[in-house]
């Protein structure tokens, strides 16, 4: 992944977003530039495989996801693969080591979008880990419930401007192509992506609403906004799929 340079731009962006010596302002501009540097990427390595499929083709990555705040850190990766078009599937399984439950989540995409999932990842969870230790709960309330709806409200955010930076980027490129080849080419890649998926996994039961009681979605909400990784909703609407 660190071989390509356009990435290799985009990680160091993020490592400077995620430098505690930065300020919120400094960070914001990181951030922000690193999501307008992802999505061109995604349209650019989407068009050339449009001409050379072998240069980004359908492939799966596993996430091991364990230790604290498992199905919440969970689901910030849901709310990063569905925003960028991805399809994904889970289990629960119990570390042998460890006895303790983790997931394991089965990502299905093009290489090139799988490559920004995992930058994308990696550096929202540590944000997101890191702000949730920071904010305060209302005094009597539950730590842990208040942290998990911190969580909800930031992956939410995250989603929304995802999908945002996407677009935006969809939009430009429609505008210097003069029509609307760019968005057949993402909308075929995309149906291929779950038609790939559905094929390695026929059966499968969408995984069940999670009920939040925490009051910390608000603050978590707030986090996201500030992450600024983009920003207009475009309805994908997938859930997290379960095995």
């Amino acid at each position: 992944m660190d071989q390509n340079p356009k990435l290799a731009k985009i990680k160091a962006l993020l490592a400077k977003a995620e430098d505690p010596a930065a300020s919120p302002e400094e960070a914001e501009a990181y951030f922000g530039r690193a999501a307008d540097l992802m999505a061109k990427y995604g349209i650019d390595q989407a068009l050339l495989a449009e001409a050379q499929p072998s240069t980004d083709e359908i492939t799966s990555k596993v996430f091991d996801i364990k230790g604290k705040y498992v199905p919440d850190r969970s689901a910030l990766l849901f709310s990063i693969t569905h925003a960028l078009g991805a399809q994904n599937v889970y289990w629960g399984l119990t570390d042998s080591a460890t006895r303790k439950r983790y997931r394991k989540v089965r990502v299905y995409a093009h290489q090139s979008t799988l490559d920004r999932i995992e930058l994308l990842f990696s550096t929202l969870q540590l944000q997101a880990l890191n702000g949730m230790k920071r904010a305060r709960p209302q005094y009597g309330e539950s730590v842990t419930s208040y942290r998990k709806s911190w969580m909800a409200g930031f992956a939410s955010v995250v989603r929304k401007r995802l999908a945002q930076a996407e677009e935006t980027a969809l939009q430009e490129a429609r505008h210097e192509a003069g029509g609307a080849s760019t968005e057949l080419v993402l909308v075929k890649r995309e149906a291929a992506v779950e038609v790939f998926f559905k094929r390695a996994h026929p059966k499968l039961k969408v995984a069940p609403r999670r009920r939040l009681t925490g009051t910390g979605w608000q603050a978590g909400k707030a986090a996201g906004e500030r992450a600024d990784i983009g920003g207009r909703q475009i309805g994908r609407t997938r859930k997290a799929l379960a095995v």
